[in-house]
């Protein structure tokens, strides 16, 4: 089983992958992310099928991490890991969602692994009600877009959130596509992600996050290749398996 642990604090962290290797020394651990940014990002990178996650991290939380995983493809299972006596924990007791308190007890971490393993191999997790859950336990409101800042020559330009009709992000640059122009930025698009409205700005691709009341249309190529089609622009934006889901169809 391919696994991301994601911890802001060192200790845990290397606590969970000390653990990991004695309790489940085949499991292949493909990331330790150091925040819920990264850990975003790594699980796109990774595809594991297991995330132990801090539910208390900078720029995402573990529960936002979660609720995007959930409208993946195949979205990995998620425990949770914590310090806290959470309010969501007698949520999670139900089993949907597994967790596990701080400093993580060998035995219990144990049995979250076989019950990973089990659910592995048995039917697909309900990611409708696991989306309504973290739904119920995320703060409703975000706060404001702020404006996107960007240099042009002398001058910082300030861009309007709902001006912007797609990132697209390479190794060194965000190309920040607006009405009215182009930017570059050199904000990476996973740290973008902490502060745009997710119900507005969807993520298409790892390299990609386009608004989504900029979309025209989706156009499946075959049965893994997905393309956008933007409103009254020429380009063709990638649409990566794992975010297909989005575009269902009614």
């Amino acid at each position: 089983m391919k696994i991301l642990i994601a911890d802001d604090e060192e200790a845990p962290r290397e606590q969970l992958r000390a653990a990991l290797m004695r309790l489940a020394p085949t499991a292949e651990l493909v990331a330790a992310s150091e925040n819920g940014i990264d850990a975003w990002d790594d699980c796109l990178a990774h595809e594991p099928e297991l995330c132990l996650l801090d539910i208390r991290m900078p720029g995402l939380s573990g529960l936002e991490v979660a609720r995007r995983l959930a409208t993946l493809a195949q979205p990995p299972q998620v425990v949770f890991v914590t310090a806290y006596g959470d309010h969501a924990l007698s949520a999670f007791e139900a089993g949907a969602i597994d967790y596990l308190m701080k400093p993580v007890d060998d035995a219990r971490l144990l049995q979250a692994l076989q019950r990973a393993e089990a659910r592995r191999s048995s039917a697909p997790a309900p990611t409708v009600q696991l989306q309504q859950l973290l739904s119920q336990l995320l703060p409703a409101a975000r706060p404001p877009m702020r404006p996107i800042q960007a240099s042009l020559g002398k001058e910082i330009k300030l861009i309007a959130p709902e001006e912007v009709i797609y990132f697209e992000s390479d190794s060194r640059y965000t190309r920040v596509v607006y009405q009215g122009g182009e930017a570059l930025i050199r904000t990476p698009l996973k740290e973008l992600l902490a502060s745009l409205d997710e119900q507005i700005f969807w993520q298409v691709h790892r390299s990609v996050l386009v608004n989504s009341r900029q979309i025209a249309s989706a156009t499946r190529i075959d049965d893994s290749s997905m393309v956008l089609t933007l409103k009254g622009r020429t380009e063709r934006l990638p649409v990566s398996r794992q975010f297909q889901p989005l575009f269902r169809g009614q």
